[in-house]
This record gives C-alpha cells, sequence and structure tokens, in this order.
C-alpha cells in the first residue's frame, strides 16, 4: 500500500511538472482541479491555456511583451515570438500567515509554481521568465526579467497578454475609462459590451473613453455552463492598470495597458517584474468572494511595527455637503479670485465650522467611534475643480471658522481622533511637495489618518489615474503615511490589487461609484451592491461610506422626489456584507437620533474579523454572509438583494455547539419596498445555537442584518 501511494505521488509531481506530449509544461492547483498548460507554438510564442475540472476555461491564449529601447524609441526584438525556452524551476507552498486585519485571521497560501525561463533566439539574446503559481481556486501568472546585460532599461510599448474565454460569457463590467472607477455596473454578455453607448458611459466626469469594446478589471464572468471566473490583477506596483479589450468574433479578452502622454505603457529598469494577472474560477459563486489569491500573490507587510495602525469606525462632515444642507466652500463661487483667508466672506453654509466639528465630535464620542472625518476644513474649495489646476490646496491654512488647535484639544479630550483629509484636484506633483509638510501638520495636530482625493485631470499633465506614474504615486503616498504612522483612505486611486497586505496602513480606497451617487444623481441600483464583491472588492476593501438612514432626499431638498434605491436595513446589512477595516456611519447624527433603535446595530458590529463565511451568493442577485468579530464569539450576519425580494435562509451551524446565543434581527418590515416604503423595519430577538435556521424576509431592494451574542 505505501509503494502504490509513493508511486502515485510520484506521477502526479511528474504530470505536474513536465506535462504531456507537444513540449507543454503542466501545473496544477494542490488539489488537481485546475490544470494550467504552457507552451511554444510552431512560431516560438508562449501559450497558455487553463481547465477547471476537466472543463475548459481559457482556450489557447497568447503571452507576451513587445519592448522599446529607452533613449531611441527603437523596437527590440518581440518577446512574444521566436522563443525558446531554457529551463523550467517547479516549487510548490503551503503556508500560513496573519493579515494585520481582514475576514479572517489566518490565511493559507498553498500553490505549485513553475518558473519558465525563456530566451530569444540568436546571439545577444534577452531572457525573462513568466512565472505561473497555481491555487486552489486560482492562477496567477507574470513577467520577470532578471539582471543582464542585453537589457538595462526598456520601455513596454504593448503587453499581448490575452484571455481566450470559451463563449459569449454573462459579464459584469464597467467601461475602460483611464481616468475613473466610478462607473454604475452593467451586466450583459461579453457581445453586448459598448462602452460608447451613453446608458453606459455615464460617469461622475466627461472622461475620454478610448475603446469601447475595452472593460476594466476585476471583471466577472458567469458561463453558460455555470461557472464563475474572476480577472483582475495582483500587486500593481511600477506599471500601468490593465484594461481588456473584447474581441467580439471569438471571445478573446487582451490587455489595453493605460498609457501615458508619449502613447508608451511602462519605464522599466532590470531586474524588474509585470503585476500578476489573475483567474479565480469555481461552479459555486460563494468561493469567488472567500479567496484570498490576490492576496497572496502580494508582498508581505514591509511595515514591522504594526501596532499603531487599527481599523476604524467612524462619523463626518460630509453627507451633509452631498444632500446641500452645507458645503464644502467657506466663501462661495463669488470669492473664487482670493485665497487669502482674511479677504474670504462666508456665506453661512459652511460644513467644517468649529462648533459643528464639535457636534460630530460628541455624537462620536457618545457613542463610540473611534472618529471624525472633516472634509472642507482648508482654503481653496473655492475654486478647486477646473482644467489643470497646479496649486489649489496647500494642506495646512485652515478657513477663519475652523479652529485646529481648539479642535485637537476638544477631541482628545472625548478620546475621540480627527480624520484629515487632502483633496489634491488631481495635482499629484502639488501634493508630493508638500507631503511631508502635512504630515507633519497632522501629527502635531493629533491626524492619524488621512483620507485623499484626487478629482480631476491629473497633474504631470497627460498621465491618468491608472497609468504607471500615478500607480507609483499612489504607493509612494503608503510609503510617506507609514513612515509618519498615518493610516491612509485614497479615493479617486487605481482599483485596489492587494497592496493593502504589503502596506496595511493602507486601510481602503474608493475607486468605485461609491454612496454619494445616491445623492445628486440616478443614483446606484438596487443590484449595485450584490456585484461589488465579485468585481471593485476582489482587490481589496472599499469605504463604501454605508448606513444613510433618511433615505427619502426631499427631506434635504424639496425639488427632489427620489428615494435612494434601499431600504434602511440594507443599509445596515452593508457593513457585513462590504468587508472593510473603514467604515463610515455616513449620515448625520441627527438622522440616527430618531431611530437610535436601529442605530444600535451599527455601534455594534465589527470592523475588523476573525473569521466569515459566506453562506450564499449570485452576483447581481442577492449575498448572505456571517462574520465573526475579531477577539469575541460575536457573530454578525448580512443579507442582501437587488430589486427582487427574497428570502435568505442562514444555517447557524457556524456558531459553537452546545452554546446558546440571542439574535437580534434588524429586518424589512412586512411593507418595506425601497421605493415605495424604504425607511420601515423590524427588530426582534430570539434565543438560536448551532442548530437553528433563520429565514429572512428580505424586501425589493432590501436586506437583514442580525447580531449573535452569547446569552450570558
Amino acid at each position: 500500500m505505501m509503494l502504490k501511494r509513493l508511486l502515485a505521488a510520484i506521477s502526479t509531481f511528474v504530470f505536474m511538472v513536465t506535462g504531456f506530449a507537444q513540449n507543454k509544461t503542466t501545473v496544477t492547483s494542490p488539489d488537481n482541479n485546475i490544470v494550467v498548460h504552457f507552451w511554444l507554438d510552431a512560431n516560438g510564442a508562449p501559450m497558455y491555456d487553463v481547465a477547471y475540472k476537466n472543463k475548459p476555461i481559457m482556450l489557447p491564449s497568447a503571452l507576451g511583451l513587445d519592448i522599446k529601447e529607452t533613449m531611441t524609441d527603437k523596437p527590440l526584438p518581440s518577446l512574444g515570438k521566436n522563443l525558446t525556452v531554457v529551463s523550467t524551476i517547479p516549487s510548490s507552498s503551503n503556508t500560513t500567515w496573519k493579515p494585520v486585519w481582514g475576514d479572517v485571521n489566518v490565511i493559507r497560501d498553498n500553490h505549485n509554481e513553475m518558473i519558465i525561463k525563456l530566451s530569444q533566439k540568436g546571439q545577444d539574446a534577452i531572457i525573462f521568465n513568466i512565472v505561473f503559481r497555481v491555487f486552489n481556486d486560482g492562477v496567477g501568472f507574470r513577467y520577470e526579467f532578471p539582471e543582464q546585460q542585453n537589457l538595462k532599461h526598456f520601455i513596454v510599448a504593448e503587453e499581448n497578454t490575452s484571455f481566450h474565454l470559451t463563449g459569449d460569457h454573462k459579464a459584469f463590467w464597467i467601461p475602460g475609462d483611464y481616468d475613473s472607477n466610478e462607473f454604475s455596473p452593467n451586466v450583459t454578455n461579453l457581445s453586448e459590451v459598448n462602452a460608447m453607448d451613453p446608458k453606459y458611459a455615464a460617469a461622475i466626469f466627461a472622461h475620454q473613453f478610448f475603446d469601447s469594446n475595452a472593460v476594466q478589471t476585476p471583471l466577472m464572468l458567469k458561463s453558460a455552463e455555470g461557472l464563475y471566473i474572476n480577472l483582475h490583477e495582483a500587486a500593481l506596483v511600477n506599471y500601468p492598470a490593465m484594461d481588456l479589450h473584447i474581441d467580439k468574433s471569438n471571445f478573446n479578452l487582451s490587455a489595453r495597458l493605460v498609457p501615458d502622454a508619449l502613447g508608451n505603457k511602462a519605464y522599466l529598469e532590470t531586474p524588474a517584474k509585470t503585476p500578476w494577472r489573475t483567474i479565480i474560477v469555481s461552479d459555486k459563486a460563494t468561493d469567488i468572494i472567500a479567496s484570498h489569491t490576490i492576496l497572496n500573490l502580494n508582498d508581505p507587510s514591509v511595515i514591522k511595527d504594526v501596532s499603531w495602525i487599527k481599523p476604524t469606525k467612524y462619523v463626518g462632515v460630509w453627507w451633509e455637503m452631498h444632500v446641500g444642507k452645507s458645503t464644502w466652500d467657506y466663501a462661495g463661487s463669488q470669492n473664487a479670485s482670493s485665497f487669502d483667508p482674511k479677504g474670504l466672506k462666508p456665506t453661512g453654509k459652511h460644513g467644517a465650522t468649529t462648533a459643528n466639528v464639535k457636534r460630530y465630535i460628541d455624537f462620536a464620542s457618545k457613542h463610540g467611534f473611534d472618529g471624525v472625518l472633516v472634509e472642507g476644513w482648508n482654503v481653496g474649495w473655492e475654486d478647486w475643480f477646473g482644467q489643470y489646476k497646479e496649486n489649489v490646496f496647500d494642506f495646512v491654512t485652515p478657513y477663519p471658522d475652523f479652529d485646529v488647535k481648539e479642535l485637537h484639544h476638544y477631541a482628545a479630550s472625548k478620546h475621540v481622533k480627527l480624520i484629515m483629509h487632502h483633496e489634491t484636484s488631481g495635482s499629484a506633483t502639488n501634493y508630493e511637495r508638500q507631503m511631508d509638510t502635512a504630515y507633519r501638520f497632522m501629527k502635531a495636530n493629533g491626524y492619524d489618518a488621512v483620507k485623499t482625493g484626487y478629482v480631476g485631470h491629473i497633474i504631470p499633465r497627460g498621465e491618468h489615474h491608472d497609468g504607471q506614474w500615478m500607480v507609483n504615486h499612489y504607493v509612494r503616498v503608503a510609503q510617506k503615511t507609514a513612515s509618519y504612522k498615518i493610516m491612509l483612505d485614497a479615493h479617486e486611486p487605481v482599483r485596489p490589487t492587494g497592496l493593502c497586505r504589503t502596506y496595511p496602513n493602507w486601510l481602503a480606497c474608493e475607486a468605485a461609484r461609491g454612496m454619494e451617487f445616491n445623492a445628486w444623481s440616478e443614483g446606484n441600483k438596487p443590484r449595485h451592491e450584490t456585484i461589488f464583491p465579485f468585481t471593485r472588492f476582489m482587490g481589496g476593501p472599499m469605504d463604501y461610506t454605508p448606513g444613510i438612514f433618511q433615505l427619502e432626499l426631499n427631506y434635504w431638498d424639496k425639488n427632489k422626489k427620489e428615494t435612494i434605491h434601499t431600504t434602511l436595513a440594507k443599509q445596515l446589512a452593508l457593513y457585513v456584507t462590504i468587508c472593510s477595516p473603514l467604515q463610515m456611519a455616513a449620515d448625520l447624527p441627527e438622522s440616527y437620533e430618531k431611530r437610535l433603535d436601529a442605530f444600535q446595530f451599527i455601534k455594534d458590529v465589527a470592523v475588523d474579523w476573525d473569521d466569515s463565511k459566506y453562506l450564499e451568493a449570485e452576483p447581481g442577485e442577492y449575498i448572505t454572509e456571517a462574520r465573526k468579530a475579531k477577539g469575541t464569539h460575536k457573530w454578525f450576519v448580512g443579507a442582501i438583494t437587488n430589486e427582487n425580494a427574497r428570502t435568505a435562509t442562514v444555517n447557524l451551524d457556524f456558531l459553537d455547539a452546545g452554546k446558546k446565543y440571542t439574535a437580534t434581527i434588524y429586518a424589512d418590515a412586512a411593507d418595506a419596498d425601497y421605493e415605495k416604503n424604504p425607511e420601515a423595519y423590524k427588530i426582534t430577538k430570539q434565543t438560536v445555537d448551532s442548530k437553528t435556521v433563520l429565514s429572512l424576509q428580505l424586501a425589493r431592494g432590501g436586506g437583514c442584518a442580525v447580531s449573535i451574542v452569547p446569552v450570558k
């Protein structure tokens, strides 16, 4: 018996390393469900394919890069043909690591790896590697360039990576814009993608679309056979973001890198490596959102002492500006020509006043919140948005009605931290010149966290939010804030790719269509939040700012007849289905004070977790999740739906056997409806145990939140 097992193990390893005929190299996942083949075709072009449980996922797909000399722009021999395999180096890993924060307290990194060393034919050949890592739920691969005499500095003109799909899959997509991620996700077949269609291309800014058949990653797909496939990237550093162009004749998706002003994609120096291209696959939707493959493909934390990094629940002077109660600017547009604080005349609607901020500090202190965000505190908002304005903000000069020192001492006396806001208006060069000054100012005045913003056209001119220069800028900000022990929340950045593992002070990003769109646009559709976990959240957490209780907008503006496309109970459930170490109770204090019974869930729910259970999900339709608060025996459940009412079934078998718990259920009322009666909810309690199965009724556009606490 032992000999048979040994022979079987040897056979499996040989299969993993050498593959079979036609000079194919094969790499399998540890559970053998995923199989990746690599080979060179008759022209010496690198190719790969992927299968899952004996079903093809990727048909033969091209790999390679086109590169140029840095000084002359002269094309170098293509790294996509006339290649030869120099060697293959297999390895395996089965380790665990502990994230600083996240959905679980331990993550397993179990994969098989193959390094394929390639060389051009002939003299003065360039050498590079294609590295595959295959996990039980997906594949990562990237290009690596070792230090070598024949290649030192070079330009990436094109990346020829492709993903040749097996058919016209259902796709959850946003347009391949170079500067904005703030689109409502679309649900069509790949053959129906048209980013130029106005109904798909409506965004906050009038950005240019460069390819009507291009979409952004993360791209979520579902095949006719019921397989779920997610395409994205990991560890995006010193390289532009990747969009995907769809060839609708054969559903081959090819990489489209965001260019700079000269049309070049990336400037590299050996040794160099590209981001990982990721393929997550399963026959269960819940496996996609539970995946840690993208995190596993990122480097471990470069921050040794992480004791100062604290998951945060906060309130702030923010939503009141979006609904029109107050303004970011102090003086209004009539004073736009003056940035001298002494020359500004107040309009009376400024939100970031000392008195108003104290009101939020009092509310945060009373209800146990960690921090208070304040936007519109510094001079410059009168004329901040437009075409390439360089020096709008200086990040240290407050408006006359915002007393930095007094608020510092007042917040400290209430054991509350103020959260800084740095809107750059797209002028990244201006921000980089002032980062040290701004962060020293923050630390001197008690700020340990900053929310950055990049609204507008990027300076340097010709750069894009998702290009190499800005990708490196976001990393520089993460590094610089870490050096000052400051936590970071980036808005309008490139979409995340798991770098929160390497820089755990980078708590969250926006990089998507957030809650604020509900205040002044057509709003977010009810399916919006049921898609995000399969798209935007694949690369890292979002600062989505849930918790809106005043859902009828005519309360703030009599001319508005719209309601936000959600029920109040769904707003509570989002604190569970949106996993983030940074969570805002985004509404105004007075909205919560009218419904303190429902507000109790926001006060109780955790922002950091020991465990997560992904119970049921279907992208665009519904999600039900349970999470265990870090360091406790408390569980929280969130269930949300799209525009259709449904029943969420929650088996509580994840609870400790033999123990009793009190479940407090925050549910949609029987007559709740996101259009007709969004604020109707009911709260009930019952005793539960590991044998209990909850049946939660979700209204149209609704949800349900449950806190589960051990009986004392």
